[in-house]
């Protein structure tokens, strides 16, 4: 697998720069279109704008994700200097993501620093063990009709102006991403007035819900992989306990190809304009698991629990099971 995967993280600067440059060029239009349809009252084709935009942000935070690995241009000081410029569309402080997804790498698949996961998972022992407060919380928690548009909001508004992690990565960096972005309201009311503004807002939000699904698909799904060490296998918490989605060309291109996320985790120094041709590119032999559809993906959202002893993620177990497993 990784003589087969390092031809894929050859650099170009011609397809980062092309990648960043019609992402930014896509999200400018968008925003303006929307601006436009919303003063006219067209709002169908503010509705479209709305979805073109969400995934233009969902793009640039890909993109500064790769730089976050170093993967998007050759050189580091060209992925820093793209990071720090897109950290303002995706109103995501770089160095906080980049701390925040190094560790997420290191300790990926490990029951005993689930701390680092973008979304907490309960043990099926855990939940049996749980008062009903806990279990009411966890329940609001993975409904995903809270979980999409209230995590969106949380995670992108409220979290990220002052991230926990602030103090290790360093406050200024922070406060001055903080004021790039306000900096970037200002401009887009001064230009576009309060439609721009509300485009910008509605787009935000749709972009987030984007993201939060892609962030639980990654690794919520029926077969994925967690254990605790000594057991742990890191090889195969990369590969098995990363899923990789096939969810069509169009999604590809609207989300910069992250759904391969497998690949990602193995090597994250695949730059996503690669990730794609090397997905379909990979050999039978070497794939870890079946791909993810959309059928799949949609029902992963039914499972909450990692069973430890099935070895796999399961459902809320109805409340006479939960009796029986617990006195058993």
């Amino acid at each position: 697998m990784r003589a087969f995967l390092k031809p894929y993280t050859a650099k170009s600067d011609a397809r980062g720069a092309l990648s960043l440059g019609t992402t930014l060029a896509v999200y400018g239009a968008a925003l303006v279109a929307g601006a436009w349809a919303v003063t006219a009252g067209m709002w169908i084709a503010a509705v479209a704008a709305v979805v073109m935009l969400a995934f233009a942000s969902v793009r640039l935070y890909v993109l500064q994700h790769d730089c976050g690995h170093h993967s998007l241009f050759a050189t580091r000081r060209a992925n820093d200097l793209a990071g720090y410029l897109l950290s303002v569309f995706s109103f995501t402080p770089y160095r906080v993501m980049q701390h925040n997804h190094n560790m997420h790498h290191a300790y990926l698949g490990n029951l005993d620093h689930r701390e680092t996961t973008e979304i907490h998972t309960m043990t099926l022992r855990e939940w049996q063990q749980a008062g009903w407060w806990a279990r009411l919380r966890y329940r609001l928690y993975r409904n995903p009709a809270l979980m999409l548009p209230l995590g969106a909001f949380l995670t992108y508004f409220i979290a990220y102006r002052w991230p926990r992690n602030t103090r290790d990565v360093g406050a200024r960096g922070v406060i001055v991403h903080n004021l790039m972005v306000a900096g970037l309201l200002v401009a887009i009311w001064a230009g576009l007035g309060m439609a721009g503004l509300a485009t910008w807002f509605a787009a935000s939000i749709l972009g987030g819900m984007i993201g939060v699904f892609l962030v639980y698909l990654q690794h919520n799904f029926e077969e994925t992989y967690w254990d605790r060490k000594p057991d742990l296998d890191f090889r195969r918490a990369t590969l098995v306990g990363s899923s990789s989605l096939d969810l069509g060309w169009w999604w590809d291109l609207g989300t910069g190809n992250i759904a391969y996320h497998d690949l990602h985790h193995y090597n994250p120094a695949i730059p996503s304009y690669n990730l794609r041709r090397c997905q379909k590119d990979l050999p039978e032999h070497l794939q870890s698991h079946a791909p993810i559809h959309w059928p799949e993906a949609l029902r992963s959202f039914t499972l909450k629990l990692w069973d430890e002893d099935a070895g796999r993620l399961v459902p809320f177990p109805r409340e006479g099971q939960t009796r029986v497993m617990a006195t058993g």
